[in-house]
């Protein structure tokens, strides 16, 4: 790290002391002694952090901070950046162990173990720069690489922060991992998060460390690769069009032809085909017009015609960034492989008929993997079995059939419809259920009944200070070195994004606790679990408990607030949050089967399985 002194904006001042902007811009008028700015522009001051936290100190204004919370605030108060800075704090945490010096790096190591600070420092990192890179999600990074399968070597030409060959090293067990990536901090924030999460693979029982390389660069206009690798994982950058079409015009990885100036996705395809020695396997990230575009329609038809592209799997809305679109996952494999079909084939997968669990949020990614994975097993075994073709879901189509003037390879244009001769069945079901779901709603209706004296219901306390108190634990991702498994009765709390507290049931229990989501877990001696998700879900602790200085809005779970009352005080508010969670619950349910409905009968009437009538 550098040798000059911190500085803070004055949003972190107001992190530091748990107040707002607006407090910190009256101190700065009220109190002549306020540290005067050392850097920074006129509208946004910089100040150093020493002689702040002397003078917040001094007023009583110094809010109690963890030292992760320090550790993360001096990062980012580094002139250069806080990529740079969190990398040389990583490089220094990997190579030489725990820092000889004191400040808050050795506080963080001493406290939770070098590889949880790493940790640390590379999720809050992530999670509060998203407009710098595009993050896979977990789910969607490690569905990609088990559809790949297993291979000794890896490449990832745009890795990013490295998810999916994280993901790889998880799933296949490879020798090496190579990653390039355009921007040089993050090409060394990934090198770090994946070489420590080979250490940790090399402590496992029968585990081994894969070698890693990440590069900085531009994989493009670097040339073509050597081609040697079992699997390359990739999720390009959409819709570049500066990605070098003219000067890689005569480039010989265009072998299934030149992608067009509007087709960067295309020119990764091919870079990652070069990349593979022949029946390797290569699974990208695609967005969905570049099965459909008329740009690409002869690079499309190359690829089916010799047989590299094996299947097209469209994701359901929400799967991963950009969320507004259903992204496909197209899967590739080298031809000259040991096992090739006679008749090529394309396995198209429309995952939009996955049912999202009732009031809950996300998908259903347990689910959804099995669907894929399923059915890509059953597609991709040596005799190419029909099983893999599943009514309004799944179909292997002969590739003569796609090559067509289009060669449009979206799914849901080639998926035959589901069975409907028995449609009319199937909606009368889904009639009587919704109906019951109804009647149930209309007698379990919330009715407010207005406070005579209306104020909050006891004195306050933070969820950190609960924490102090041993009456809760606040569980991360990671920040225990070890995953976290949910049970229930713990209550899950979105940290960035959307959704509400929620508690969870004996059908989440044993899960593994996925970012970006922090887990209170409750000692029920002291704390009933309904009674803290209920207040913790309230507009305005949520809103006075968020920081909103980057992209997205990043809730500060330790500074949620909670009423001091005792456990039998407590449990009126807990029954009454219970039966609204129960209520919303069944509302989300008759608003599935209102959907499904009211779609059935759309579909029903217009192939003729029910009548007008």
């Amino acid at each position: 790290m550098t040798d000059s002194a911190p500085e803070v904006t004055a949003a972190g001042i107001a992190r530091l002391a748990g107040v707002g902007r607006a407090a910190v811009s009256n101190w700065r008028r009220r109190h002549p002694d306020f540290p005067q700015p050392v850097g920074g522009t006129e509208t946004s001051p910089a100040f150093a952090l020493a002689e702040v936290e002397r003078w917040l100190r001094a007023h009583g204004k110094l809010a109690e901070v963890p030292p992760r919370e320090r550790l993360w605030q001096q990062l980012e108060a580094d002139p250069r950046g806080a990529g740079e800075a969190v990398a040389d704090a990583g490089e220094r945490l990997l190579s030489a162990g725990r820092p000889a010096e004191r400040g808050p790096l050795a506080e963080v190591a001493d406290e939770i173990g070098d590889a949880a600070a790493l940790d640390f420092l590379l999720d809050r990192y992530f999670e509060t720069n998203t407009r710098q890179y595009t993050p896979t999600p977990p789910d969607a990074a490690a569905l990609m690489a088990a559809l790949a399968g297993p291979g000794d070597a890896v490449l990832d030409p745009a890795c990013g922060s490295g998810a999916l060959l994280a993901a790889a090293a998880r799933h296949a067990d490879p020798r090496t991992l190579t990653g390039v990536e355009l921007d040089p901090v993050l090409a060394r924030l990934c090198a770090l998060r994946l070489a420590a999460g080979a250490a940790g693979a090399a402590e496992e029982p029968g585990g081994r460390r894969p070698a890693v390389a990440v590069a900085p660069g531009d994989a493009l206009r670097a040339g073509p690769p050597e081609g040697e690798v079992d699997v390359v994982l990739c999720h390009p950058p959409f819709n570049e069009r500066n990605w070098g079409h003219e000067e890689l015009a005569y480039d010989p990885r265009w072998e299934y032809g030149l992608p067009a100036r509007t087709e960067s996705e295309l020119a990764w395809v091919q870079h990652a085909l070069a990349a593979l020695r022949p029946g390797g396997t290569a699974v990208l990230l695609m967005p969905p017009a570049a099965a459909s575009r008329r740009t690409g329609r002869r690079v499309r038809a190359a690829l089916l015609r010799r047989g590299a592209l094996r299947a097209v799997i469209a994701l359901p809305v929400g799967a991963a960034p950009p969320h507004s679109l259903a992204l496909h996952l197209w899967v590739l494999r080298r031809p000259g492989g040991p096992a090739e079909a006679p008749e090529p084939r394309l396995l198209v997968v429309d995952c939009g008929a996955v049912p999202r669990p009732a009031g809950r949020d996300g998908l259903d990614w347990p689910t959804l993997r099995a669907t894929v994975l399923d059915t890509w097993h059953a597609f991709d075994a040596p005799a190419e079995a029909v099983a893999s073709d599943r009514p309004g879901v799944s179909a292997a189509l002969p590739v003569i059939d796609l090559l067509d003037d289009e060669v449009d390879l979206a799914p849901a244009r080639h998926l035959p419809p589901a069975d409907t001769r028995a449609g009319a069945a199937v909606l009368t079901d889904t009639h009587r259920e919704l109906l019951a779901e109804l009647g149930a709603l209309t007698g379990s209706v919330p009715r407010p009944a207005a406070s005579a004296k209306p104020r909050p219901p006891g004195p306050q306390v933070t969820v950190g200070e609960l924490a102090r108190s041993g009456a809760l634990r606040v569980l991360t991702a990671g920040g225990e070195g070890t995953p976290v498994a949910v049970r229930e009765g713990d209550v899950l709390v979105p940290v960035l994004g959307p959704g509400v507290p929620r508690v969870l049931t004996d059908a989440d229990a044993g899960a593994e606790l996925a970012r970006p989501h922090c887990l209170l877990r409750v000692d029920p001696e002291h704390l009933d679990p309904w009674f803290v998700a209920g207040f913790l879900r309230a507009t305005g602790n949520a809103r006075q408990a968020s920081s909103y200085t980057s992209s997205a809005a990043r809730l500060d779970v330790r500074r949620l607030r909670l009423p001091r009352l005792a456990l039998a005080d407590q449990r009126p508010h807990a029954e009454r949050f219970r039966a609204l969670a129960e209520f919303e619950d069944s509302l989300a349910r008759a608003g599935e089967l209102g959907r499904r409905l009211v779609q059935g009968l759309h579909d029903g009437l217009a192939e003729g399985t029910v009548t007008p009538d």
